[in-house]
């Protein structure tokens, strides 16, 4: 049963990777241009205002990204730190726990996109295109050096 589950593991990773860039992405369309449900205020943040605008720009920017595995890490990165951000900044002042003071999202993407940071987009992501077409690159978004890990973790114990 395991090694059917492993065999999934890109294409389970990949859809994770893609609902979690949509809603977060939403979520930067709804603030930008008070759409889906519009900004809290039911309406769209001024451009350039401090840390709305910049926050919802990311938002949309860096769920785009993920949803299309283009740069994956680097996005969740970014994404990551806007969201742990927003919930020390914003949040967290309110009340200690998130279910307090309302960062409960800020705190779960906060972290989603983290897990991104190290586990990379899955399979059908754009990085592996562009990786696969320009000969492989340095082999993590390709998945090869997962093998070439396993191979020489096998050779050693050997």
């Amino acid at each position: 049963m395991s090694t059917h589950l492993n065999k999934a593991q890109p294409y389970a990773l990949c859809l994770f990777r893609i609902v979690v860039g949509l809603l977060f992405a939403c979520h930067g369309a709804a603030s930008l241009f008070g759409i889906l449900g519009g900004a809290m205020g039911g309406g769209s943040i001024s451009a350039g205002t401090w840390p709305g605008w910049y926050a919802a720009l990311i938002q949309l920017v860096g769920g785009t990204l993920v949803v299309l595995g283009l740069g994956t890490r680097v996005a969740a990165l970014v994404a990551s730190g806007s969201m742990a951000y927003a919930y020390f900044k914003v949040h967290q002042p309110e009340a200690l726990f998130p279910l307090q003071n309302g960062g409960e999202p800020s705190a779960v993407f906060c972290w989603t996109f983290l897990l991104l940071v190290f586990t990379g987009p899955g399979a059908l992501a754009l990085d592996r295109l562009f990786a696969a077409r320009t000969g492989g690159g340095r082999g993590e978004e390709t998945g090869r050096g997962e093998d070439r890990t396993h191979e020489q973790a096998s050779a050693v114990t050997a």
